[in-house]
């Protein structure tokens, strides 16, 4: 597979159960080990702005696909990827290092917001979650799909890795809005 432009999302630290409270929200485009640009906007903290702000964050960029890392961002804020990609008309992977639970999730968010229902939507229409191996010896990562085939996400999945089994502009991300919020 030559060289995608890739674009990661992640979010920064922040305080559970604190509220008012907001985060950043950074995107990382890069294309193989080059960083292109970095973007960064405020999310709510348990709010409903993060597919508002992540696409404003993309407006005017050209890329491939988005790999989320996850679902949901600062704590509760989900992101609606079918609707991101019914915007941008490009693939977007929810990418995890763990295996999504997701009637834990959905619990909590039943225990914890009125609206719960609304931010289930999002995270139900995503439908299966797959694993791919990205880095040998390693142990599996999961994903889900909007807009593309499981195939086409698991190549991107294993093309983008570098120096873990995590995709390198989700990790580059993460690096970024952690560092930049760490005991902000």
């Amino acid at each position: 597979m030559s060289p995608l432009t890739l674009v990661g999302v992640e979010d920064g630290s922040f305080e559970a159960f604190e509220p008012g409270q907001s985060t950043l929200l950074c995107t990382v485009c890069m294309v193989g080990g080059r960083v292109e640009w970095v973007r960064l906007g405020r999310v709510a903290v348990d709010g409903r702005d993060a597919t508002d702000v992540l696409l404003g964050l993309l407006e005017g960029t050209r890329f491939d696909a988005l790999i989320l890392g996850g679902v949901s961002f600062a704590g509760f804020n989900v992101v609606d990827p079918h609707g991101i990609h019914e915007e941008l008309g490009i693939p977007v992977i929810v990418y995890s290092g763990e295996e999504p639970d997701s009637p834990s999730t959905l619990a909590a968010l039943r225990s914890n917001f009125p609206d719960w229902a609304e931010r289930w939507v999002p995270i139900e229409r995503l439908g299966d979650v797959y694993s791919v191996v990205t880095r040998e010896g390693s142990p599996p990562v999961f994903f889900e799909v909007a807009g593309c085939t499981r195939e086409w996400a698991e190549d991107v999945l294993r093309a983008s890795v570098s120096l873990t089994r995590a995709p390198e502009p989700v990790r580059v991300a993460g690096i970024v809005a952690r560092g930049l919020t760490r005991n902000a």
